[in-house]
């Protein structure tokens, strides 16, 4: 058998998983606009962007390193809610 020695182990609970890879993609492409979430409605999409730019959620804090912004997008007749973010680096 063999052992593997690491650091500790993970966390008993991990907060914003999803979240923390959006931001590592983000932060390695900075200053980029990417679309990064699809939402139901457009005041979803409006919501989830307002989260971003004000760091609530706490992957993409402090408040001001993400842009994000809203839009409906209309393809093929068909209409969708887009999040778009970018980062932007803490204190912008």
């Amino acid at each position: 058998m063999t052992v593997k020695f690491i650091a500790g182990p993970p966390p008993a609970r991990q907060k914003n998983t999803r979240h923390a890879l959006l931001v590592a993609q983000l932060k390695a492409h900075p200053n980029q606009w990417a679309e990064i979430q699809e939402k139901a409605t457009g005041a979803r999409a409006a919501a989830a962007a307002q989260a971003i730019r004000s760091g609530q959620l706490t992957s993409y804090a402090p408040a001001g390193a993400f842009q994000a912004i809203a839009r409906t997008v209309v393809e093929n007749d068909a209409a969708r809610h887009v999040v778009y973010a970018r980062y932007v680096g803490a204190g912008q």
